[in-house]
């Protein structure tokens, strides 16, 4: 790869200036790039493809936090010198720059704007982690995949289409449920016209009911 497309690929001035100074590492799909609990300290800025953001239970089970696409970085909770709270996982092949800690503390020394970055993340991590104790507390299962599905739909030639293509696992994973609670409400919104599925991507055809 050519050195300068780390930076080029990159709309950000100062994630562009710390791309420079990592590595470009090519992973393949299902890779997993960041153990929970580990003590690397490396961030990662994907240039392409998707990762997750995910935690996992002794019983096997996962919850997943959040998607990161291009443009983005993770990894910066080690900065404080404590493990990694999370795994991260590829969900595609992905292309991604790979800054030492060590280099990201000298960056952020000279460039402590950097830190707006952090600071901008970190808040909208903790707004994010709000909201997921909030709807697990408070919403029930359908409610919770409504609400995702309604978040992840786009306008697509006047239809709503959730172009991430999500299995049913997917959504169990990212709700905090099962597969056959969601498999049951899927074919239940199924039946009702609400819902129909082309290939893996999503189609909401009318407004969900607000209760099931």
């Amino acid at each position: 790869m050519n050195p300068s497309e780390p930076t080029s690929a990159l709309n950000d001035q100062l994630l562009q200036a710390m791309a420079a100074r990592g590595g470009v590492k090519a992973f393949p799909a299902n890779a997993v790039l960041v153990n929970e609990d580990d003590d690397s300290d490396s961030i990662f800025i994907v240039l392409k493809g998707k990762v997750k953001v995910y935690g996992a239970g002794s019983n096997g089970r996962e919850v997943v936090y959040t998607t990161l696409g291009p443009g983005q970085y993770f990894g910066e909770m080690t900065l404080d010198g404590g493990p990694r709270s999370a795994s991260v996982m590829t969900l595609e092949p992905c292309t991604c720059v790979v800054v030492t800690g060590a280099n990201v503390r000298d960056f952020l020394a000279e460039h402590p704007d950097f830190a707006l970055h952090l600071i901008r993340k970190l808040i909208a991590l903790v707004r994010r982690s709000t909201d997921t104790v909030k709807r697990l507390a408070l919403d029930d299962v359908y409610t919770r995949i409504s609400k995702l599905l309604h978040e992840l739909a786009q306008n697509d030639g006047g239809r709503l289409v959730v172009t991430e293509r999500l299995t049913q696992q997917d959504i169990a994973d990212r709700v905090g449920s099962s597969r056959e609670m969601v498999s049951r409400i899927f074919k239940q919104l199924t039946i009702g016209g609400y819902v129909s599925t082309e290939g893996r991507r999503i189609v909401l055809l009318k407004k969900l009911p607000t209760r099931w």
